[in-house]
């Protein structure tokens, strides 16, 4: 996998930045880990602790390392937020998911931070626009993607407690944000990012 050119963190934590770059297979054991620990509250808020992301196997999320873009966020050596992405399809759209942030690292603008270094990296291999999906439970990852400029276009009922929200927005909508973020390099992401999930 080509190696991404690190993001130093403008945001230290005992003394250390968080960085953003390319996850290696070597990663694999702690986002497994921390996408676990992760996703409880999402099982929690819907009843079923049966979603694909606490039953994924350590060999399936090695494939997706090996077949896709997956980059995590570093704090020193440990792994404390990942976000994965599908390269876009004949109709341009890119798909975005697996998106989790420690718990003690909410809360700081981390997930806007990685979600912003994903769609660049998709954007730069082709993406016209980026999609993505949520429980409809989960307010604090709607008010997060209202944030960064996506806008419900579908809906659909998977369970009798689960609906899954999926929002897109444009490549120009993401160059339009990426220039906002620019003009004010030390605004933090207020959103709430309690229990990052965006994969089911």
């Amino acid at each position: 996998m080509r190696a991404d050119r690190t993001q130093k963190g403008r945001r230290g934590h005992m003394g250390m930045s968080v960085t953003i770059s390319a996850a290696t297979d070597h990663d694999a054991e702690q986002i497994l880990k921390l996408q676990y620990l992760c996703y409880q509250g999402e099982a929690e808020l819907y009843g079923d602790y049966s979603i694909a992301p606490l039953t994924q196997t350590l060999a399936e999320l090695r494939a997706e390392l090996a077949a896709g873009c997956v980059l995590v966020a570093r704090l020193g050596d440990e792994v404390v937020g990942s976000v994965r992405g599908t390269a876009a399809g004949p109709e341009g759209t890119a798909v975005i998911s697996g998106m989790i942030v420690h718990p003690r690292m909410q809360r700081h603008g981390l997930g806007g931070r990685l979600l912003a270094a994903v769609e660049a990296r998709l954007a730069a291999e082709g993406a016209a626009r980026f999609r993505l999906a949520t429980g409809h439970r989960n307010e604090g990852n709607l008010r997060l993607y209202r944030k960064w400029g996506y806008a419900q276009v579908a809906t659909e009922q998977v369970t009798r407690k689960l609906t899954v929200v999926t929002m897109e927005k444009s490549q120009k909508e993401q160059q339009e944000q990426q220039e906002q973020q620019e003009k004010a390099p030390g605004a933090r992401d207020g959103a709430a990012e309690a229990a990052l999930a965006t994969s089911f």
